[in-house]
C-alpha cells in the first residue's frame, strides 16, 4: 500500500527528517509532505502581492498564499503527522489538527508529555499521540504494510 503523509508543526528541529530517513530504512512505500519549513520564506509568501506597511496585512497575505500549499496537502493525504514542540506555540499545527478532524483524516500527535494539557482536544481527536519520531515510524510501518 502506497501512502501519502502530511508533516505538520514546529519547524526548529529534525523530527521531519528522523521520519522520512526511519521509513525509508524500513522500505515503506511513503511519501510525505509538508508545508515550507523555512521560517522567513513563510513569512514572506504573500510578499510578491505588494508591500504593506501594516503587519497584520503582511502576515494576513502570506497566510492565504501559505494556506494554498497547505490546504491542497492536507486534502491530498492519507494521514498526518503533527508535531508540537515546547519552545514556541504552534498554532498552525493546531489548526491543522483542526483541519484533519474536519476532513475526517487520521492523523498522529508527537510532542512531549510536558504539554499533555495543553494539547487535551488536539490528542483527543488523533488517532495516536507519540512522544518519538521513532515511534511515529513504528506506526506507519504497522498501518503501511
Amino acid at each position: 500500500m502506497s501512502w501519502t503523509v502530511y508533516l505538520s508543526g514546529e519547524i526548529h528541529t529534525n523530527w521531519r527528517e528522523q521520519i522520512i530517513a526511519g521509513s525509508e530504512s524500513l522500505g515503506l512505500d511513503i511519501v510525505f509532505t509538508s508545508a515550507v519549513t523555512d521560517h522567513a520564506a513563510s513569512d514572506a509568501a504573500g510578499d510578491c502581492l505588494g508591500e504593506e506597511s501594516d503587519q497584520f496585512w503582511r502576515d494576513h497575505k502570506s497566510a492565504k498564499v501559505n494556506a494554498i500549499r497547505t490546504k491542497t496537502l492536507i486534502e491530498q493525504c492519507d494521514i498526518a503527522v503533527i508535531r508540537f514542540g515546547d519552545k514556541y506555540k504552534q498554532w498552525n499545527a493546531a489548526f491543522d489538527a483542526g483541519f484533519c478532524t474536519a476532513l475526517g483524516t487520521p492523523y498522529i500527535t508527537l510532542h512531549d508529555p510536558s504539554i499533555i494539557h495543553a494539547l487535551k482536544e488536539v490528542d483527543g481527536s488523533a488517532m495516536a499521540w507519540a512522544q518519538t519520531p521513532e515511534q511515529v515510524v513504528e506506526i506507519l510501518r504497522y498501518t503501511a504494510c
